[in-house]
Order: C-alpha cells, then structure tokens, then sequence
C-alpha cells in the first residue's frame, strides 16, 4: 500500500496519516483542537505532538470551547508545569484566546467551520501532488485566512501553521497522487 513517504516512520505516524490527516473536518470542536495542536508543533516535529496527543486532550479538557476559553492564570501555570504537553505560555495563551474568539464566532452566528470552509467555497482543494517536495509551506488561500484570523484577533496563527492546518483538516488535499488516500479523498 502506497503512502506519503512522511507517514513510514513509524505506526503512530502510519495510523495518523491513515485515519486523521486530509479528512474533511466540520466540527468546531475538533476544528479547534487541530488547530491548538498545529499551533503547538510550529518549531517541532509533528511526531513531538503526536506523542504527547492524549496528554494535551487532557490538559485541553478534550478541547471543549468554553472550558478552555475560561482558562485562568491558575490553570496557565497548571499547564505551565505539566511536561505532557508544549510548556510555552505563548502558545497556551494563544489557545485560550482562540477559544474565546471561536466562541464570539459562534454567538455571530457563524460557526468556525463554515467561516473556514468558506474560504474554498466547501469544496476541498485537490493539491494534486506528485512527490512530497511539491508541497508549499504555505500559500496564497493560508495567507489570506492567516490574515482574516489575525484580523479577527487570533493568536499564533501565521501563515505555515494555518496551511499545515488546512492539510490536516482536509481542506486541502496534498496526500501524494500514488498515496492511497488521495484515491479515497478525491472521491468525496
């Protein structure tokens, strides 16, 4: 079975690839996890993050908006102590705020996952990709969404977050044309 040559490193990575990453997502709540999580590697490895995944739905409170949104500097320095996850008060800092601004989205009436899949029309981008060294770090649409999200007041979401983002969530396509979830996604 034919792969991104990123996922062989290992079976984490294989399940990841397999069963996670370039699936169309629509949930705000998962939306946002991706999301605090693809603002945690900015610097590291995804395999760092994807080691530590269980410990941060545990320190994230699965990732429940308004939980983490009322997190206070009493819980700050909880995470700030907890080696289960990315100890940078930035970082968690920027999560908590992101919580609360997906929150003011909703009671808008728009939920995060329409406003993100708007910006393609809800239609996934296909990167038809034929090797790995044809993926960009970023691109015009994470630019522009990058922009928008920083207008709106997000934090720690700069332009090669937002476009890993958008791979891991599906709303761009960039499994390898030859990887066997490219065949399955393009048939969505």
């Amino acid at each position: 079975m034919e792969r991104c040559e990123w996922a062989g490193s290992n079976e984490n990575m294989q399940e990841y690839h397999d069963t996670v990453w370039g699936m169309p997502e629509y949930d705000d709540q998962r939306l946002f996890r991706k999301l605090v999580l693809d603002m945690n590697q900015a610097g590291l490895s995804w395999q760092t993050i994807l080691n530590k995944m269980e410990n941060f739905d545990q320190a994230y409170e699965q990732f429940v908006l308004e939980k983490v949104a009322a997190f206070d500097e009493a819980k700050v320095e909880s995470l700030m102590q907890d080696a289960g996850i990315i100890r940078n008060r930035r970082k968690i800092e920027a999560a908590i705020n992101n919580a609360q601004k997906v929150l003011e989205m909703q009671a808008s009436g728009l939920s995060f996952s329409d406003y993100l899949w708007g910006f393609v029309d809800h239609q996934v981008i296909d990167g038809k990709r034929i090797s790995m060294a044809d993926v960009p770090a970023k691109t015009e649409l994470s630019d522009v969404i990058a922009k928008d999200l920083k207008k709106r007041g997000f934090k720690f979401v700069g332009s090669t977050t937002i476009y890993a983002f958008l791979q891991a969530v599906g709303i761009v396509n960039d499994h390898k044309i030859d990887c066997f979830r490219y065949e399955e996604l393009s048939k969505k």
